[in-house]
């Protein structure tokens, strides 16, 4: 079989490992969704601590410890490559019970999982009531699905912007789990740009992910190294000139998670006094890698954030 029938029966093929693939993904995230967190967390922490190793995605994170860390010994960049893998196994639990994780008591005190700080909560209502919109962001690190979840705990209007999974059943899935804790989600894309300028002029707070490489992005030094940030919450600060915040989820023993906020991030400034795009990504770059130094087993070093030209 050759020529136009022939591709059309490796799309038709393709369709259907899609749609089978998207399936058994959703089926066993339902059936996770049955485990008790605090197991389901273990089970899958031990699983990745014990695949992870074998993974090719393996070499990268060592490579990337190792350039990162020259000082640490092949060891101490195992072990912290240990806690990657067990930080990323939890993570995929924690997802399954993603709606769970901020829940209250029947007295509306707030189970033991989320950690309170005052001055992190003292800083999250003073965007709320600031009555300005504000940038937001958040790395591969700890969980960092938690900070998308502050816009609706404090009931500030929030928009997120995420990547959607390829597997059409699975987007969907991960979609609807997202959706009713996460306030308004934008997928990455052409028009995500417009969308989330249209969500600050409308007094949202607007959420991203900083840490990927970006092809078409700004050069940024990270752990001494040069790579490519996407430089979008710069161009939409320049634009806007709103504040820019941090926010991270760091991990702790007993299944506990803390989510820290920054203060506002003070933007670099051109001749003119706009901000300087490039200058800018560096500091929220920066900022990223001092929650990384401080904590280096939670962030996800197995994905190439450095690239060759």
């Amino acid at each position: 079989m050759t020529g136009r029938a022939g591709v059309r029966v490796s799309r038709r093929l393709k369709r259907f490992g899609q749609a089978v693939a998207g399936r058994a993904a959703v089926a066993i995230l339902k059936g996770m969704r049955l485990v008790p967190l605090d197991r389901l967390s273990a089970i899958s922490a031990a699983t990745m601590r014990t695949l992870g190793p074998w993974l090719k995605e393996h070499k990268t994170g060592r490579d990337n410890l190792t350039a990162a860390f020259p000082e640490k010994s092949p060891a101490e960049v195992e072990a912290i490559l240990r806690g990657v893998w067990d930080n990323l196994g939890r993570v995929a639990a924690e997802f399954a019970h993603i709606d769970r994780l901020w829940d209250y008591d029947e007295t509306r005190q707030r189970l033991g999982r989320i950690m309170d700080a005052d001055e992190d909560r003292a800083l999250m209502i003073k965007l709320r009531d600031d009555g300005k919109p504000a940038l937001i962001f958040a790395a591969h690190f700890g969980n960092w699905e938690l900070p998308a979840l502050l816009g609706p705990v404090y009931d500030i209007p929030s928009t997120v912007l995420y990547r959607t999974p390829n597997i059409p059943a699975f987007a969907e899935a991960i979609r609807e789990m997202r959706s009713g804790v996460m306030g308004t989600l934008v997928p990455t894309g052409l028009t995500a740009p417009g969308k989330l300028a249209d969500a600050l002029r409308a007094g949202s707070h607007v959420a991203m992910l900083v840490d990927q490489y970006y092809v078409r992005g700004v050069e940024v030094t990270f752990f001494g190294r040069r790579t490519r940030a996407n430089p979008l919450i710069a161009r939409l600060a320049r634009h806007f000139d709103c504040p820019i915040h941090g926010v991270y989820a760091v991990r702790h023993p007993g299944g506990r998670l803390r989510l820290h906020a920054t203060d506002a991030i003070v933007p670099v400034r051109d001749a003119n006094g706009e901000i300087d795009v490039e200058g800018t990504m560096q500091e929220i770059t920066s900022e990223v890698e001092r929650w990384i130094r401080a904590h280096p087993e939670q962030w996800l070093w197995v994905h190439r954030r450095w690239r060759d030209a």
